[in-house]
């Protein structure tokens, strides 16, 4: 371990949870106390993943809109960053890091007294015949955005496939629909948005289809086949082929914990970094982990989960700052919510779905109520569909999912916070929620949900 007047703080990985735990940890020390230095591999920190499908879409006005802070305006705060450089290996023992220039391959050794793995997560991409093949895309970085675009204009037709139908996949679609392109979605789901129940996903699939999207459930990709130019031209199952000129990967990501895993760190079932409440790693005092790259725990069901999300990549990048930097502070867990779009409908979700509930062991009551968004003679209500579930016995709120139109995602926020607190529906319904006509009926469709729920919950008591 090394050891001066001045303690250096490294980091590795230039982005949400990366860069947050750097800037934290400067506004906590100065530069005269403290020593910050950071490694990114690629060209970009600190930038909107989340925003990928809306820049390739055309949504977002070009990519720099994207980021947040710069290299150089991250080093104009003292901390040296050091770009395309990729750290190779953690000695922990000697407290120190091996990194390596991407461009010109040089190595060095870099000592810390405290350090930060931010990591994030790779892109899930098959180990099946044609995965690696030109035209075949992932989308984690503005590198590989851009990559994307740049098939988009290369491409010899206007047919895209999308393997995968959760947020990124469906997202893709919708962006590959507004550059003109034929789109089909694969998954192996049998509905799309697997964060949903099949009832819910249902929904969104009608919207997909309206959009023009061929959607194909129960459906297990075996390969990429291949022209003569090495190029992709379909996406094969079982039992049908699908022509394609790009093919976008939307499966989902992993962790991205190799350079943990070879240092001996503590990983979790789902391949994340386990950390405490403070986030630092489970045994290690001065070494602290965050973003995609760990596992966090659910507040509903008690479990570890990997929720690959921005929002909590820079919350625990400020508690892990606020910690290396000599403070306290505690990141207590998620209770998983997501929202996402497809054309103007809205999907929000939060909480357990119903096989993540039979999975831990909970009784529970479902319902599903038809609402609208305003009130209904109000001019723009819209339909609105919520399904909440509840715990048998005590009536607690397990999780919702909304789908809708304008106004229909958002509302998974009341839900949210009920699970954070640990609400029953029945006290639910008694929440001091908003009310006027251009915003919602009498009695908001979440509320109508927790009142249907808490009479569901009493009829079912012994």
């Amino acid at each position: 371990m090394r050891r001066s007047a001045k303690e250096r703080l490294v980091v590795i990985g230039g982005d949400a949870a990366g860069m947050s735990a750097a800037s934290q940890a400067r506004r906590m020390r100065g530069p005269d106390e403290l020593e910050i230095v950071a490694f990114e591999r690629g060209h970009f920190t600190s930038f909107s993943a989340c925003g990928i499908p809306y820049w390739v879409s055309g949504d977002v006005d070009g990519r720099d809109r994207l980021i947040a802070r710069t290299p150089e305006e991250h080093r104009a705060r003292d901390i040296a960053l050091r770009m395309r450089t990729e750290v190779t290996e953690i000695d922990v023992a000697a407290g120190r890091v091996r990194a390596r220039d991407v461009d010109s391959g040089a190595e060095s050794w870099t000592s810390y007294d405290k350090l930060v793995i931010a990591t994030g997560a790779r892109p899930v991409r098959p180990d099946l015949p044609g995965f690696d093949a030109p035209g075949v895309h992932g989308v984690q970085t503005l590198d590989d955005g851009q990559a994307l675009l740049d098939s988009l204009t290369r491409a010899r037709g206007r047919r895209a496939v999308v393997v995968g139908a959760g947020y990124i996949g469906v997202e893709m679609a919708e962006a590959m629909i507004k550059h003109g392109y034929e789109v089909t979605v694969v998954d192996r789901g049998e509905e799309p948005m697997s964060t949903l129940d099949p009832d819910m996903g249902r929904l969104v699939r009608r919207a997909m289809e309206g959009l023009g999207i061929t959607m194909v459930g129960d459906a297990e990709v075996t390969k990429v086949l291949t022209g003569d130019d090495g190029g992709v031209r379909a996406v094969a199952t079982e039992d049908a082929e699908y022509p394609a000129d790009v093919v976008v990967l939307g499966i989902g990501v992993r962790p991205e914990t190799a350079l943990a895993r070879a240092a001996g760190l503590p990983l979790g079932a789902h391949g994340g970094l386990l950390t405490d409440r403070a986030m630092r790693v489970r045994g290690h005092e001065d070494i602290w982990a965050g973003g995609d790259c760990v596992e966090v725990l659910d507040l509903v069901s008690g479990q570890q989960r990997h929720v690959p999300l921005g929002t909590h990549a820079n919350k625990h990048g400020q508690v892990i700052g606020t910690n290396a930097g000599g403070g306290y502070a505690t990141f207590p867990g998620v209770v998983g919510t997501a929202v996402s779009k497809v054309c103007d409908l809205e999907i929000g979700r939060t909480g357990l779905r119903e096989r993540d509930a039979r999975r831990v062991g909970l009784q529970f009551e479902t319902v599903t109520v038809e609402s609208t968004s305003r009130a209904g003679y109000y001019p723009g209500a819209s339909p609105m569909t919520v399904k909440m579930l509840a715990e048998r016995r005590t009536g607690r709120l397990l999780g919702v999912q909304i789908v809708g139109r304008e106004g229909a995602a958002k509302r998974v926020d009341i839900a949210a916070v009920a699970l954070t607190a640990g609400l029953t529906v029945e006290q639910m319904t008694a929440l001091d929620l908003g009310y006027a006509p251009p915003f919602s009926p009498v009695w908001d469709p979440v509320l109508v949900a927790a009142r249907k729920a808490a009479t569901k919950v009493r009829d079912s008591a012994p």
